[in-house]
């Protein structure tokens, strides 16, 4: 062994302040951040959040929308059970409405989560602008999806392979939908910069931006820090492997829904399982995660049916990797 002289006691005393001062315990490797894991819940509950915190994670994305002064409580409930509300799920608006009343109500529902997740303590919300598609609205089977757009305005041209006449109002819609989007999306930067939380748009199965390359230009369209992506791993299996969609967004992701997808064997449609029962790669998705320099982000389970401790269990392993 090594004798330990007193220059050489002296340098490793001062780098364990300066570890101590940074919050790092001596000889452990906190220096490589980790992902958190979180649960979907109502109201701020403190016997909820006490069972979720002895099951091992480390915080809540909570679906209740209140008032400032209410979200505060919910606040010092979690602080006292030593857990962190870290997002508001704001959920489905209607920004692509052509009533002007109905886009005013959406847009101060979206101002009240924002200001709700201020008093939280939380950094974002999660909001899907809006969705198009009905029954008579013909479209591309996940699996047909060739997108072409215009890389300034986010407008497509084509949808998939071939004559795309069938697919006008599809067309039609998607382009109206992102206009009207962003237009109420940037009426609502100004709160996000007066409450600093961040607007996390999701596409989640609304038939828009079903694609990588055009669900990043539309967030990266807002240039601006407030607005970033709100990314579902198992909602996106069925358009294309969920790496492809981190890798394409890389840092304007800002939180990270967990839930997995089982491909069918043709790889055509599927059905939603249990996180590391489906089609996802987890190792590549973590290691796209990493890559996009997510480590220290939020993993939030959006699921149900197992024990707490199993989905924290399931957490773990994705978080390490396998």
């Amino acid at each position: 062994m090594e004798k330990l002289t007193r220059r050489g006691f002296v340098k490793a005393s001062a780098a364990a302040g300066i570890a101590l001062a940074a919050g790092i315990a001596p000889g452990a490797d906190a220096v490589k951040p980790t992902m958190k894991k979180a649960w979907i819940v109502g109201k701020i509950d403190e016997a909820e959040l006490t069972k979720l915190k002895n099951a091992g994670f480390d915080g809540v994305e909570t679906q209740a929308i209140v008032s400032p002064e209410e979200a505060a409580k919910g606040r010092a409930i979690a602080e006292k059970v030593g857990m962190k509300i870290h997002s508001v799920l704001r959920g489905w608006m209607n920004f692509n409405s052509k009533d002007p009343a109905a886009v005013k109500s959406s847009i101060e529902a979206t101002a009240a989560a924002l200001r709700a997740a201020q008093g939280y303590g939380a950094d974002a919300i999660l909001l899907v602008p809006c969705r198009i598609g009905s029954k008579d609205m013909a479209m591309p089977e996940a699996w047909e999806f060739q997108i072409e757009f215009d890389e300034k305005t986010g407008h497509i041209s084509k949808v998939a392979a071939g004559d795309n006449e069938k697919y006008k109002a599809y067309i039609e819609a998607h382009n109206w939908a992102v206009d009207s989007s962003t237009k109420a999306v940037k009426e609502l930067i100004p709160v996000a910069q007066e409450t600093k939380v961040v607007i996390a748009l999701e596409n989640v199965w609304n038939n828009l931006w079903v694609q990588p390359a055009i669900f990043k230009q539309f967030v990266a369209s807002f240039n601006d820090p407030w607005v970033k992506a709100y990314f579902d791993i198992g909602n996106h299996v069925k358009y294309a492997p969920p790496q492809d969609f981190i890798n394409s967004l890389g840092k304007l992701i800002a939180k990270i829904h967990i839930k997995d997808f089982k491909l069918n064997p043709n790889g055509h449609g599927g059905t939603f399982v249990h996180p590391r029962d489906g089609s996802v790669n987890w190792p590549i998705v973590h290691k796209a995660l990493v890559d996009a320099g997510y480590e220290g982000g939020w993993l939030t389970v959006e699921d149900g049916g197992l024990p707490l401790e199993e989905f924290n269990r399931r957490l773990d392993l994705i978080i390490a990797g396998k």
